[in-house]
């Protein structure tokens, strides 16, 4: 049976601080989410990295790790005998005579806090399976039974509001338990209203899904990964044409108003629509809409002069 290196799976040192083991479990966590990475094997390196913060990130569960990993050592050293590892806490007095049984689940989750089977997709790693569920040390222990797999535990779904400009960007949200503990989950960028993002694990060991809502946006208007905004134009420059500013979700650009522009015409910016959620690489389209505007408070003047152009229009 292989030995999980947690620390080398998350690529830090055994003397790193949380601060380090947080960064490097955000970015791996980014990297393989398969709700983002569809390469094959993604999958199961998101495991492997969740089960890995779920214990080095946990002062209590960090420090019995290591206790395991350097008798595991031992084990592993002495040939696979029984006194290289050191089985204390859980040998059982029976007539006279030491015998070795498997942790039951409750006792598993007093060690290790209710962390239940949340190394991500269900379930702990081989080496978890067969440290605490009695399956690799031989049939030379005494008394060692298996433990029952336990029903796994209903998903749970909690919805979150997001601003369309944090759908564009991507954000992130702190979730706080009823027992005080607190995760942060990460929103890829493209989500919809409807969308789910899936955190393996953290609903006692079931999964949590963050239901996506998002709020109307006063500017624009989505639809797939394509927007639609309404743009004011005055009426000399949608008769005699020029440019006008767009402002769209990350940077101004310039418009192109064709002369003689009607009032209701539709322009494209391709490429500057909502990121893809299967792929933020790429983006819909931005559709603008110009709307006309009749100028306000003439003087008679002014008036006087929309007049003649209108009677030049008519008597030609």
């Amino acid at each position: 049976m292989e030995y999980k290196d947690y620390y080398k799976t998350l690529g830090v040192s055994k003397t790193a601080s949380d601060e380090e083991i947080k960064s490097a479990y955000r970015n791996l966590a980014r990297q393989f989410h398969p709700d983002v990475n569809k390469e094959p094997g993604a999958e199961d390196k998101f495991k492997e990295v969740n089960e890995a913060y779920q214990v080095l990130s946990d002062a209590e569960k960090r420090k019995k790790y290591d206790q395991f990993g350097s008798e595991w050592q031992n084990y592993q050293t002495s040939g696979g005998q029984p006194g290289g590892f050191d089985w204390g806490p859980w040998q059982q007095s029976q007539g006279g005579r030491t015998s070795y049984r498997t942790v039951s689940p409750d006792e598993f989750s007093e060690m290790f806090g209710g962390m239940g089977g949340s190394s991500g997709f269900g379930g702990f790693s081989d080496f978890f399976e067969t440290l605490f569920g009695g399956g690799g040390f031989g049939s030379s222990f005494t008394g060692q039974t298996r433990a029952q797999p336990q029903p796994r535990m209903k998903d749970m779904e909690y919805e979150i509001d997001l601003s369309l400009h944090e759908a564009y960007t991507g954000t992130k949200r702190t979730l706080q338990f009823e027992d005080g503990r607190k995760i942060e989950a990460s929103i890829p960028p493209g989500v919809k209203t409807g969308s789910k993002v899936r955190l393996g694990g953290q609903a006692g060991g079931a999964d949590l899904f963050l239901k996506v809502n998002i709020l109307p946006d006063p500017v624009f208007k989505r639809k797939g990964d394509d927007l639609y905004m309404d743009v004011p134009v005055d009426i000399y420059t949608a008769i005699l044409g020029g440019e006008v500013g767009i402002n769209t979700m990350t940077k101004t650009v310039r418009l192109n108003i064709p002369e003689g522009s009607d009032s209701g015409k539709r322009f494209r910016l391709k490429g500057l629509g909502m990121p893809n959620l299967k792929d933020p690489t790429k983006f819909g389209n931005l559709y603008v809409t110009i709307q006309v505007t009749v100028p306000k408070n003439l003087t008679s003047a002014e008036k006087d002069r929309f007049r003649e152009i209108r009677n030049m229009r008519v008597a030609r």
